[in-house]
Protein backbone atom coordinates (compact mmCIF):
# COMPACT_ATOMS: atom_id res chain seq x y z
CA UNK A 1 0.00 0.00 0.00
CA UNK A 2 1.31 3.46 -0.92
CA UNK A 3 0.93 6.16 1.66
CA UNK A 4 -0.50 9.39 0.06
CA UNK A 5 1.97 12.04 1.56
CA UNK A 6 0.29 15.26 0.75
CA UNK A 7 -2.96 14.04 2.09
CA UNK A 8 -0.98 12.64 5.21
CA UNK A 9 1.17 16.10 4.88
CA UNK A 10 -2.40 18.53 4.81
CA UNK A 11 -3.99 16.09 7.77
CA UNK A 12 -1.06 16.42 10.38
CA UNK A 13 -1.14 20.44 9.65
CA UNK A 14 -4.53 20.71 10.31
CA UNK A 15 -4.31 18.93 13.28
CA UNK A 16 -1.09 20.20 15.13
CA UNK A 17 -0.66 19.09 18.58
CA UNK A 18 1.40 20.58 21.34
CA UNK A 19 4.44 19.14 23.33
CA UNK A 20 3.21 15.82 25.02
CA UNK A 21 -0.23 16.09 23.63
CA UNK A 22 0.60 14.31 20.16
CA UNK A 23 -1.72 11.57 20.81
CA UNK A 24 -4.00 11.91 17.27
CA UNK A 25 -0.73 12.89 15.37
CA UNK A 26 0.73 9.39 17.01
CA UNK A 27 -2.35 7.82 15.56
CA UNK A 28 -1.35 9.03 12.33
CA UNK A 29 1.94 7.66 12.09
CA UNK A 30 0.89 4.25 13.83
CA UNK A 31 -1.58 3.51 11.03
CA UNK A 32 0.47 4.18 8.26
CA UNK A 33 3.31 1.88 9.92
CA UNK A 34 0.80 -0.45 9.76
CA UNK A 35 -0.11 0.09 6.27
CA UNK A 36 3.70 -0.46 5.56
CA UNK A 37 3.54 -4.02 7.19
CA UNK A 38 6.22 -2.64 10.03
CA UNK A 39 5.57 -3.12 13.66
CA UNK A 40 6.05 -0.34 15.82
CA UNK A 41 5.87 0.73 20.13
CA UNK A 42 3.90 3.38 20.85
CA UNK A 43 3.53 5.46 24.21
CA UNK A 44 7.44 5.62 24.34
CA UNK A 45 8.05 8.85 26.38
CA UNK A 46 4.67 9.21 26.79
CA UNK A 47 3.59 9.66 23.31
CA UNK A 48 6.37 8.83 20.76
CA UNK A 49 6.49 6.39 18.47
CA UNK A 50 9.36 3.84 17.46
CA UNK A 51 9.62 1.36 14.59
CA UNK A 52 12.80 -0.62 12.80
CA UNK A 53 13.05 -2.53 9.65
CA UNK A 54 14.94 -5.52 10.28
CA UNK A 55 16.95 -6.38 6.76
CA UNK A 56 20.00 -8.47 7.48
CA UNK A 57 23.43 -8.01 8.26
CA UNK A 58 24.92 -4.56 8.28
CA UNK A 59 24.93 -0.94 10.34
CA UNK A 60 22.32 0.38 12.07
CA UNK A 61 20.89 3.27 10.84
CA UNK A 62 18.43 5.47 13.17
CA UNK A 63 16.37 7.65 11.89
CA UNK A 64 14.50 10.70 13.78
CA UNK A 65 11.85 12.97 13.47
CA UNK A 66 10.06 15.43 15.71
CA UNK A 67 6.63 15.93 15.82
CA UNK A 68 5.17 18.46 18.04
CA UNK A 69 3.72 22.18 17.59
CA UNK A 70 3.94 25.72 19.17
CA UNK A 71 0.94 28.00 20.44
CA UNK A 72 0.90 30.04 17.59
CA UNK A 73 -2.08 31.39 15.66
CA UNK A 74 -1.34 30.71 12.13
CA UNK A 75 -1.58 33.17 9.74
CA UNK A 76 -0.79 32.24 6.05
CA UNK A 77 -4.06 31.86 5.16
CA UNK A 78 -4.00 28.51 3.52
CA UNK A 79 -7.28 26.46 2.87
CA UNK A 80 -5.57 23.77 4.74
CA UNK A 81 -4.44 26.13 7.97
CA UNK A 82 -4.95 25.51 11.39
CA UNK A 83 -7.55 26.33 13.30
CA UNK A 84 -6.51 24.09 16.28
CA UNK A 85 -6.78 25.11 19.91
CA UNK A 86 -5.11 23.56 23.21
CA UNK A 87 -4.35 23.49 26.64
CA UNK A 88 -0.84 24.16 27.21
CA UNK A 89 0.42 23.45 30.48
CA UNK A 90 -0.06 26.47 32.54
CA UNK A 91 -3.50 25.84 31.88
CA UNK A 92 -3.98 28.27 29.10
CA UNK A 93 -6.18 28.15 26.06
CA UNK A 94 -3.74 28.77 23.20
CA UNK A 95 -3.92 28.36 19.17
CA UNK A 96 -1.95 25.72 17.84
CA UNK A 97 0.06 25.48 14.85
CA UNK A 98 3.29 23.54 12.80
CA UNK A 99 4.83 26.56 12.57
CA UNK A 100 8.57 24.95 12.54
CA UNK A 101 7.64 22.62 10.02
CA UNK A 102 7.70 18.95 12.02
CA UNK A 103 4.51 18.08 10.47
CA UNK A 104 6.61 17.69 7.06
CA UNK A 105 9.07 15.96 9.45
CA UNK A 106 6.84 13.13 10.00
CA UNK A 107 5.87 13.01 6.74
CA UNK A 108 9.27 12.69 5.16
CA UNK A 109 10.17 10.33 7.80
CA UNK A 110 6.97 8.23 7.08
CA UNK A 111 7.92 8.58 2.88
CA UNK A 112 11.23 7.36 3.72
CA UNK A 113 10.44 4.23 5.23
CA UNK A 114 8.31 3.22 2.12
CA UNK A 115 10.76 3.64 -0.32
CA UNK A 116 13.11 1.57 2.44
CA UNK A 117 10.61 -1.03 2.94
CA UNK A 118 10.08 -1.24 -1.19
CA UNK A 119 13.73 -1.74 -1.95
CA UNK A 120 15.14 -3.95 1.00
CA UNK A 121 16.20 -6.39 -2.22
CA UNK A 122 19.37 -3.33 -2.67
CA UNK A 123 20.58 -3.07 1.09
CA UNK A 124 20.87 -4.66 4.48
CA UNK A 125 21.54 -3.20 7.70
CA UNK A 126 18.84 -2.00 10.38
CA UNK A 127 17.05 0.83 10.08
CA UNK A 128 15.25 2.56 13.10
CA UNK A 129 12.60 5.01 12.81
CA UNK A 130 12.61 7.58 16.23
CA UNK A 131 9.04 9.80 15.99
CA UNK A 132 9.68 12.05 18.84
CA UNK A 133 7.80 14.10 21.06
CA UNK A 134 8.52 17.70 22.67
CA UNK A 135 11.76 19.02 21.23
CA UNK A 136 9.85 22.18 21.16
CA UNK A 137 10.31 22.09 25.09
CA UNK A 138 13.74 20.35 24.41
CA UNK A 139 12.40 17.16 26.49
CA UNK A 140 11.22 14.69 24.06
CA UNK A 141 14.04 12.91 23.71
CA UNK A 142 15.18 12.43 26.98
CA UNK A 143 12.19 11.47 27.74
CA UNK A 144 12.30 8.40 25.13
CA UNK A 145 16.17 7.33 26.42
CA UNK A 146 14.13 7.52 30.13
CA UNK A 147 11.37 5.16 28.92
CA UNK A 148 14.20 2.33 27.84
CA UNK A 149 14.17 3.44 23.95
CA UNK A 150 17.63 2.36 23.96
CA UNK A 151 17.23 -0.93 25.59
CA UNK A 152 14.22 -1.91 22.96
CA UNK A 153 16.37 -1.25 19.99
CA UNK A 154 19.60 -2.05 18.68
CA UNK A 155 22.50 1.00 19.26
CA UNK A 156 22.78 3.01 16.22
CA UNK A 157 26.19 2.99 13.98
CA UNK A 158 25.00 6.73 13.21
CA UNK A 159 22.22 9.30 13.93
CA UNK A 160 20.36 10.66 11.23
CA UNK A 161 18.25 13.53 10.99
CA UNK A 162 16.85 16.53 9.28
CA UNK A 163 14.96 20.36 9.81
CA UNK A 164 13.04 22.05 7.39
CA UNK A 165 14.13 25.78 7.17
CA UNK A 166 13.56 28.72 4.69
CA UNK A 167 15.87 27.98 2.17
CA UNK A 168 15.14 27.68 -1.39
CA UNK A 169 12.92 23.90 -1.77
CA UNK A 170 15.22 21.44 -3.36
CA UNK A 171 18.30 23.07 -1.34
CA UNK A 172 19.91 21.37 1.82
CA UNK A 173 22.20 23.13 4.13
CA UNK A 174 24.59 20.97 6.09
CA UNK A 175 28.28 21.77 8.11
CA UNK A 176 30.57 19.91 9.77
CA UNK A 177 31.48 20.63 13.15
CA UNK A 178 28.53 22.65 15.28
CA UNK A 179 25.89 22.44 13.03
CA UNK A 180 23.30 24.29 16.11
CA UNK A 181 23.98 25.91 19.42
CA UNK A 182 23.29 24.80 22.72
CA UNK A 183 20.59 26.24 24.58
CA UNK A 184 18.70 26.56 28.63
CA UNK A 185 15.60 27.87 29.26
CA UNK A 186 15.52 29.65 32.22
CA UNK A 187 12.37 30.43 34.54
CA UNK A 188 13.08 34.02 36.87
CA UNK A 189 10.58 34.72 39.59
CA UNK A 190 11.43 37.67 41.34
CA UNK A 191 10.20 38.31 44.60
CA UNK A 192 8.94 41.95 45.66
CA UNK A 193 6.49 42.86 47.89
CA UNK A 194 2.76 43.76 46.99
CA UNK A 195 0.63 46.40 47.69
CA UNK A 196 -1.78 49.56 46.74
CA UNK A 197 -0.59 50.88 43.49
CA UNK A 198 -1.02 54.34 45.37
CA UNK A 199 1.06 53.46 47.86
CA UNK A 200 4.59 52.36 45.70
CA UNK A 201 6.58 53.40 48.78
CA UNK A 202 5.59 50.81 50.77
CA UNK A 203 6.14 47.93 48.36
CA UNK A 204 9.14 46.70 46.43
CA UNK A 205 7.50 47.10 42.63
CA UNK A 206 8.76 43.40 40.82
CA UNK A 207 7.88 44.84 37.95
CA UNK A 208 10.16 47.36 37.95
CA UNK A 209 12.67 45.49 39.09
CA UNK A 210 11.81 42.77 36.20
CA UNK A 211 12.12 46.15 33.40
CA UNK A 212 15.15 47.39 35.15
CA UNK A 213 16.67 43.45 34.75
CA UNK A 214 15.58 42.69 30.87
CA UNK A 215 17.40 46.10 30.12
CA UNK A 216 20.50 45.00 32.05
CA UNK A 217 20.46 42.05 30.83
CA UNK A 218 21.09 43.14 26.63
CA UNK A 219 24.32 44.24 28.21
CA UNK A 220 25.60 41.01 28.71
CA UNK A 221 25.97 40.17 24.90
CA UNK A 222 26.60 43.27 23.56
CA UNK A 223 29.23 44.03 26.10
CA UNK A 224 30.53 41.06 28.19
CA UNK A 225 30.57 38.59 25.35
CA UNK A 226 33.86 38.65 22.71
CA UNK A 227 32.12 40.38 19.18
CA UNK A 228 33.77 37.27 17.34
CA UNK A 229 31.80 34.84 19.50
CA UNK A 230 27.90 33.88 19.50
CA UNK A 231 25.52 34.41 22.25
CA UNK A 232 22.09 34.94 22.34
CA UNK A 233 20.00 36.07 25.33
CA UNK A 234 15.96 36.65 24.75
CA UNK A 235 13.59 37.19 27.61
CA UNK A 236 10.71 35.69 25.60
CA UNK A 237 8.09 35.82 28.32
CA UNK A 238 7.24 38.66 31.16
CA UNK A 239 4.46 38.54 33.74
CA UNK A 240 3.10 40.24 36.56
CA UNK A 241 -0.28 41.68 38.05
CA UNK A 242 -3.50 41.22 37.20
CA UNK A 243 -4.70 45.11 38.17
CA UNK A 244 -3.93 48.76 37.18
CA UNK A 245 -4.24 49.71 41.36
CA UNK A 246 -2.58 46.66 42.65
CA UNK A 247 1.37 46.47 42.93
CA UNK A 248 1.85 42.81 42.61
CA UNK A 249 4.24 40.81 45.00
CA UNK A 250 6.40 39.18 42.02
CA UNK A 251 7.09 39.11 38.25
CA UNK A 252 8.09 36.07 36.17
CA UNK A 253 10.38 36.13 33.13
CA UNK A 254 11.29 33.15 30.73
CA UNK A 255 14.77 33.61 29.58
CA UNK A 256 16.23 31.68 26.34
CA UNK A 257 20.11 31.67 25.78
CA UNK A 258 22.11 30.34 23.50
CA UNK A 259 25.97 29.22 23.35
CA UNK A 260 28.16 27.27 21.05
CA UNK A 261 29.97 24.85 23.32
CA UNK A 262 29.91 24.06 27.01
CA UNK A 263 32.31 27.10 27.73
CA UNK A 264 30.09 29.68 26.40
CA UNK A 265 27.09 27.97 28.78
CA UNK A 266 29.04 28.37 31.81
CA UNK A 267 30.02 32.00 31.27
CA UNK A 268 26.77 33.20 29.76
CA UNK A 269 24.88 31.81 32.67
CA UNK A 270 27.10 32.97 35.61
CA UNK A 271 26.96 36.71 33.81
CA UNK A 272 22.91 36.10 33.43
CA UNK A 273 22.86 35.19 37.10
CA UNK A 274 24.62 37.69 38.23
CA UNK A 275 22.47 40.72 36.51
CA UNK A 276 19.51 39.11 37.91
CA UNK A 277 20.34 38.70 41.39
CA UNK A 278 22.08 42.32 41.21
CA UNK A 279 19.16 44.25 40.33
CA UNK A 280 17.11 42.25 43.00
CA UNK A 281 19.73 43.73 45.09
CA UNK A 282 19.32 46.93 43.75
CA UNK A 283 15.88 47.23 43.73
CA UNK A 284 16.00 46.30 47.56
CA UNK A 285 14.22 43.11 47.41
CA UNK A 286 14.20 41.52 50.79
CA UNK A 287 14.41 37.48 48.94
CA UNK A 288 16.93 36.46 46.69
CA UNK A 289 15.11 35.66 43.08
CA UNK A 290 14.61 32.10 42.32
CA UNK A 291 16.11 30.93 39.56
CA UNK A 292 15.09 27.93 37.56
CA UNK A 293 16.64 26.12 34.49
CA UNK A 294 13.45 24.22 32.59
CA UNK A 295 15.62 22.83 30.05
CA UNK A 296 19.69 22.41 29.00
CA UNK A 297 19.65 21.29 25.34
CA UNK A 298 23.82 20.06 24.13
CA UNK A 299 25.10 21.80 20.56
CA UNK A 300 24.41 19.88 17.84
CA UNK A 301 27.43 18.71 16.32
CA UNK A 302 27.93 17.11 12.98
CA UNK A 303 30.24 14.05 13.02
CA UNK A 304 33.05 15.59 10.12
CA UNK A 305 33.54 12.59 8.49
CA UNK A 306 30.52 10.93 7.91
CA UNK A 307 28.55 14.82 6.96
CA UNK A 308 31.25 14.89 4.63
CA UNK A 309 30.22 10.98 3.36
CA UNK A 310 26.46 12.72 3.30
CA UNK A 311 27.47 15.73 1.53
CA UNK A 312 28.96 13.70 -0.99
CA UNK A 313 26.21 11.52 -1.75
CA UNK A 314 24.11 14.89 -1.78
CA UNK A 315 25.65 16.15 -4.42
CA UNK A 316 25.76 13.04 -6.20
CA UNK A 317 21.76 12.34 -6.01
CA UNK A 318 20.97 15.62 -6.43
CA UNK A 319 23.25 17.95 -8.19
CA UNK A 320 26.48 19.82 -7.37
CA UNK A 321 25.42 23.44 -5.95
CA UNK A 322 22.27 21.28 -4.22
CA UNK A 323 24.14 21.62 -0.83
CA UNK A 324 25.66 24.62 0.83
CA UNK A 325 26.74 25.22 4.10
CA UNK A 326 24.51 27.29 6.19
CA UNK A 327 26.45 28.36 9.12
CA UNK A 328 25.75 27.65 12.46
CA UNK A 329 22.27 28.31 13.37
CA UNK A 330 21.30 29.68 16.57
CA UNK A 331 18.61 27.49 17.25
CA UNK A 332 18.69 24.60 19.24
CA UNK A 333 17.70 20.72 18.90
CA UNK A 334 17.37 18.07 21.33
CA UNK A 335 18.28 15.32 18.69
CA UNK A 336 22.00 15.42 20.22
CA UNK A 337 20.82 13.02 22.96
CA UNK A 338 20.44 9.93 20.73
CA UNK A 339 23.80 10.04 19.57
CA UNK A 340 25.21 11.10 22.72
CA UNK A 341 23.94 8.75 24.83
CA UNK A 342 24.79 5.37 22.32
CA UNK A 343 28.35 7.49 21.56
CA UNK A 344 27.21 7.46 18.06
CA UNK A 345 27.93 9.73 15.00
CA UNK A 346 25.48 12.31 14.00
CA UNK A 347 24.64 13.96 11.16
CA UNK A 348 22.00 16.54 10.77
CA UNK A 349 20.89 18.95 7.97
CA UNK A 350 18.17 21.12 6.85
CA UNK A 351 16.05 21.41 4.11
CA UNK A 352 14.43 23.85 1.69
CA UNK A 353 10.84 24.54 1.61
CA UNK A 354 10.48 27.82 0.39
CA UNK A 355 9.18 28.88 -3.36
CA UNK A 356 12.25 29.20 -5.19
CA UNK A 357 11.30 32.31 -7.33
CA UNK A 358 9.78 34.08 -4.03
CA UNK A 359 13.07 33.60 -2.19
CA UNK A 360 15.35 34.76 -5.52
CA UNK A 361 13.14 37.92 -5.67
CA UNK A 362 13.48 38.61 -1.72
CA UNK A 363 17.18 38.60 -2.41
CA UNK A 364 17.23 40.70 -5.08
CA UNK A 365 15.08 43.18 -3.55
CA UNK A 366 17.85 42.70 0.05
CA UNK A 367 14.38 41.91 2.24
CA UNK A 368 14.62 38.46 2.84
CA UNK A 369 14.22 39.02 7.21
CA UNK A 370 11.11 40.95 5.92
CA UNK A 371 9.35 38.94 2.98
CA UNK A 372 10.67 35.39 4.25
CA UNK A 373 8.47 33.88 7.15
CA UNK A 374 11.43 31.80 9.18
CA UNK A 375 10.53 29.04 11.85
CA UNK A 376 7.83 29.89 14.22
CA UNK A 377 6.29 32.79 12.53
CA UNK A 378 2.87 32.67 12.18
CA UNK A 379 3.27 32.69 8.20
CA UNK A 380 5.48 29.78 8.51
CA UNK A 381 4.29 27.38 5.64
CA UNK A 382 6.38 25.64 3.15
CA UNK A 383 5.15 24.55 -0.83
CA UNK A 384 3.95 20.77 -0.73
CA UNK A 385 6.41 20.02 -3.96
CA UNK A 386 9.26 19.53 -4.24
CA UNK A 387 9.74 19.91 -0.26
CA UNK A 388 8.29 16.13 0.29
CA UNK A 389 9.86 14.57 -2.08
CA UNK A 390 13.13 16.76 -1.47
CA UNK A 391 12.52 15.98 2.37
CA UNK A 392 12.05 11.81 1.39
CA UNK A 393 14.78 11.15 -0.55
CA UNK A 394 17.10 13.24 1.77
CA UNK A 395 16.60 10.54 4.56
CA UNK A 396 16.85 7.51 1.79
CA UNK A 397 20.03 8.69 0.48
CA UNK A 398 21.89 9.43 3.60
CA UNK A 399 20.95 6.19 5.03
CA UNK A 400 21.61 4.25 1.97
CA UNK A 401 25.41 5.70 1.69
CA UNK A 402 25.74 3.84 5.45
CA UNK A 403 24.20 0.87 5.21
CA UNK A 404 25.57 -2.13 3.27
Amino acid sequence: MSIDLEALYLDLHRHPELSFQETRTAGVITRALAALGLEFIEGVGKTGVATSIANGEGPVIWLRADMDALPVAEQTGLDYASTARATDPAGTDVPVMHACGHDMHVTALLGALEKLQSTRDQWSGTIVAMFQPAEEYGAGAQAMIADGVLDRFPHPDIVLGQHLTPLPAGMIGVRPGTQMAASDGLTVTLLGRGGHGSRPHATIDPIVMAAATVMRLQTVVSREVDPREMAVVTVGSIHAGLKNNIIPAEATLELSLRYPDDAARVDVLERVERVIRAEAAASGAQHPPVIRVDHTLPPTINDPQSTARVTAAFDLAFGAGTVIDPGMFTGSEDVSWFARDTGAPLVFWFWGGLDPQQYADAVARGAVNEEIPTNHSPFFAPILHPTIERGVDALVVAAREFLA
